[in-house]
Parts: structure tokens; C-alpha cells; sequence
């Protein structure tokens, strides 16, 4: 498999796995009265009960007063200054989306919450890597990405807690059909943790106004993901996490759990075989 297809295989999410037929839960049990200082808020990236069941979840509390910044995986970091401009000069969620977004992400699923943020003047701050930027980082490691402070700050002098990379490199090595090439293995986990050492400190950038962020189940995880990177830095941060899931397996990965139905589609693992 090329450097290419195995970051574009990474960047296309990994598979939850199957379980029991979901239960929509209560907002009031997956989030508890009062808003936290972070909450991070998970995704099965295709699958539309889940964006429905995030973004129910938001509205109500940002039409209850909330005015938290929304950070976003679905935008590059480096087109932070588009991004701006287009929640100044747009007037609905579609141009923000032609001016900023990408051609990676199903945009109409990221639509409801794009326009509740241009509705209410809630700021949205671009989250991501690029693809060029984790390329790099896959070839040159995790410090190549960031500045010496933020170095520092992450630990990233150190090696990374063995528990973590062997978490990391399990989710990836399955994310990827069990087909990835092991000399690619370390390299796609470094990526992997680049990003979410970036989001957390883009959160971090935010404070102290409150901060939802939007990404992938595997990032917002508080055993491995943005939540760990958070409380390594920042370890009096409240912060809670909310994976929405295709099963029901949590084991502590995130402080709630909305079940989703399956959504149906062809074999994930079709372009790795190819």
C-alpha cells in the first residue's frame, strides 16, 4: 500500500464495531446539567443518525444561552483565516462550506451545525492536519509538527507511554483491514496522535471560553485520544467526552455512550484489498 493510500485510509475514519440494537439516550444522561469547560463530541463519520443525535444534543444547549467555541476536525488548521472570513462574509452554512471546506468530508452531514454556529455567532476554529502535515509527521515523527513549548508541554521528548502506542496501534492496524504494512505501522500512529495532540491544543488556544469539539470517535476518546492529550497539559480541565458509537462497547474510552444503528454500507475494507 502507497504512503497515499494509507493516509487517505486513516483520514477516512475507522469502523466502530457491531452490537445490540442502539437506544437513543437521554441528552440529560449523556451530558449533565451544566456544561462542561470542554466537551468533546464523537462521530461514526457517515453515519447520519449519529450527526442527527450530536447535533440535537448541541442545539439544545446552545438555544439554552451556551456560547462555546466549536472546533472542528473537518477543517484543515492551516485554513483558519478562510474560515473566518467566511463566517464573516457568509450567510449560510453552503458558502461557508464552498469557501473553507475540503473535498474529504461529506459536507451536508456537517451542514445543521455549521449553520447553528453562523445563527448564534458561535466562532468555528479549524482542528486538523493537513494531509501534507501528517505525511511529514509520518516520515519525520511526532516533534516535526510542533514547536519546542508545545514539545515541553505534551512531553513529546519522551517516547510515548507504551500503553498508548500499543492502543493506537491496534485501532490502526484494524482500521486498516489487518492489511497495513508493518514498516508503515509506526509512522500512521505518530500521525494519528499528531492530530490529536493538535486538537488538544487548539482547545487549549480557546480558553478560557468554553470549547465543543467535533471529531471522530477515535479522537475523542479520554484513554488515548484528545482527552488524554488535555489532561496531560491541562489536568484541572473539565472536560467530557461523548462517543457516538455503532455498538455499545465503551470500556472507558469516554464518559458516555450513544449507541447507533449500523449504517449501511460496501465493504470498508475494499480499497485496501485493491
Amino acid at each position: 500500500m502507497t504512503l497515499t493510500l494509507a493516509v487517505a485510509v486513516l483520514f477516512a475514519g475507522c469502523a466502530s464495531p457491531r452490537g445490540a440494537a442502539p437506544v437513543t439516550v437521554p441528552s440529560a444522561q449523556l451530558l449533565p446539567a451544566g456544561n462542561p469547560q470542554v466537551l468533546l463530541l464523537g462521530e461514526v463519520h457517515d453515519n447520519s443518525q449519529g450527526h442527527k443525535l450530536r447535533y440535537e444534543l448541541l442545539r439544545q444547549r446552545v438555544e439554552a444561552g451556551w456560547q462555546p467555541v466549536i472546533v472542528m476536525e473537518q477543517f484543515d488548521r492551516e485554513n483558519q483565516d478562510l474560515l473566518a472570513k467566511a463566517q464573516k462574509g457568509c450567510a449560510d452554512a453552503q458558502c461557508v462550506i464552498q469557501v473553507a471546506g475540503g473535498a474529504r468530508w461529506d459536507w451536508q452531514l456537517y451542514y445543521p451545525v455549521i449553520q447553528l454556529a453562523l445563527d448564534h455567532k458561535l466562532q468555528l476554529v479549524a482542528g486538523n492536519l493537513s494531509r501534507a502535515d501528517a505525511s511529514r509527521v509520518v516520515r519525520d515523527g511526532i516533534k516535526s509538527s510542533f514547536d519546542p513549548q508545545s514539545i515541553k508541554e505534551y512531553r513529546l521528548d519522551q517516547p510515548l507511554p507504551a500503553a498508548l502506542r500499543a492502543a493506537q496501534q491496534q485501532e490502526i492496524v484494524a482500521g486498516h483491514c489487518n492489511m497495513l504494512p508493518d514498516m508503515m505501522v509506526g509512522g500512521m500512529v505518530d500521525a494519528q496522535v499528531s492530530r490529536d495532540i493538535w486538537m488538544a491544543k487548539i482547545i487549549r488556544d480557546q480558553l478560557p471560553r468554553d470549547v465543543v469539539l467535533i471529531a471522530g470517535n477515535g479522537h475523542v476518546r479520554k484513554d488515548i485520544g484528545v482527552g488524554y492529550w488535555l489532561h496531560e497539559a491541562a489536568p484541572t480541565l473539565k472536560v467530557h467526552s461523548i462517543g457516538f458509537v455503532e455498538g455499545r462497547d465503551n470500556d472507558g474510552r469516554y464518559d458516555s455512550l450513544q449507541p447507533l444503528a449500523t449504517q449501511q454500507r460496501d465493504d470498508p475494507c475494499k480499497q485496501v484489498k485493491k
